[in-house]
């Protein structure tokens, strides 16, 4: 399997990342580990996380998708062959949120006793702090680097002003700066990553994890109707995909996989692999059946009619912002 560099930062990586937010959720320890074991048997390495994961559901505080990554990487005595990516600054509790020296310092000792490891690959500010200043939040991402505690940094969800303005005050200092970029961005999700967020990673050779890579599973083809979102507790963050648009880009889904005998879910992530700005798209799984589609996706090359049909079916254009 080809490896490809995340940014600057020294660290390769297959070109599929496990999406870890459903450990702890829609998954349990026992299938995340099964799960864990089929990703890393395939080939693959690059695992993502974050310690807000799973706050969301009923009796949880948070880490626990950590702590089950943290418990497979004991039990596999592996921990020098995964990429291990996980982030800090979403609200955890009263006072536990932000990108302060402070906090960072706190949280990064917690995601490290989950994980059971002394050191993250890649440590990533999960949202923009606008109350802390950049210089503030980057000298303590250097810190930890130079302690050894983390590899490498990114960001996440950031704007593309915000990103160019870190990137700067790295360069300034004299610090390290963040080497990779998580947007939200998909077949669907399109205008704000490629206008303003694409050109700035490609121009600085920033690397590009992008979450959501098929779009909460609309893009597998699953939801084809409201009639559908009942399947999954996911359902009800798809609807707003099934308008015109979004109908239009599961046609042309349905015609790539049919020419490739393939999958919409293949296809979608092929189109994300293959472009030139994205290191490796992230996506969840929650059986052995759905990992296997996620991993047949990185051996699917498209060709450029292929590519151009679904850049067409996507298109945003005629409503600018759409899909955003």
């Amino acid at each position: 399997m080809q490896k490809r560099k995340l940014g600057n930062s020294g660290l390769e990586v297959a070109p599929l990342a496990f999406g870890g937010n459903v450990f702890g959720w829609t998954v349990d320890e026992s299938k995340s580990f099964a799960l864990l074991d089929a990703f890393s048997e395939a080939g693959f390495d690059f695992i993502d996380t974050a310690d807000i994961y799973s706050t969301w559901v009923p009796g949880n505080q948070g880490g626990e998708s950590e702590t089950i990554i943290g418990k497979w990487i004991k039990q596999k005595g592996n921990r020098h062959s995964v990429i291990i990516a996980t982030k800090v600054g979403m609200e955890m509790g009263p006072g536990k949120k932000g990108l302060s020296r402070d906090y960072i310092f706190r949280a990064v000792e917690d995601s490290l006793r989950r994980l059971q490891t002394d050191y993250i690959d890649l440590y990533q500010s999960h949202e923009d702090d606008p109350a802390t200043p950049l210089e503030e939040t980057l000298s303590a991402f250097a810190e930890l680097k130079q302690q050894g505690k983390v590899r490498a940094i990114g960001a996440s969800n950031y704007k593309a002003e915000r990103l160019a303005e870190a990137l700067k005050v790295s360069e300034q200092l004299k610090i390290p700066r963040y080497e990779s970029l998580q947007p939200h961005y998909n077949l669907y999700t399109r205008a704000d990553f490629e206008e303003q967020l694409e050109p700035l990673c490609l121009e600085k050779g920033i690397g590009v994890i992008p979450y959501y890579a098929l779009a909460s599973g609309f893009l597998t083809g699953k939801y084809r109707s409201e009639a559908d979102l009942a399947q999954s507790p996911r359902g009800r963050d798809i609807k707003k995909y099934l308008d015109l648009r979004g109908l239009r880009i599961l046609k042309a889904l349905d015609q790539v996989a049919e020419q490739y005998a393939s999958t919409p879910a293949r296809v979608a992530l092929a189109w994300l692999i293959a472009r030139p700005s994205i290191t490796a798209p992230i996506a969840s799984a929650t059986s052995l059946g759905q990992l296997e589609d996620l991993i047949a996706a990185t051996e699917l090359v498209l060709d450029p009619a292929a590519i151009e049909l679904l850049n067409e079916a996507g298109s945003y254009g005629e409503s600018k912002g759409a899909g955003t």
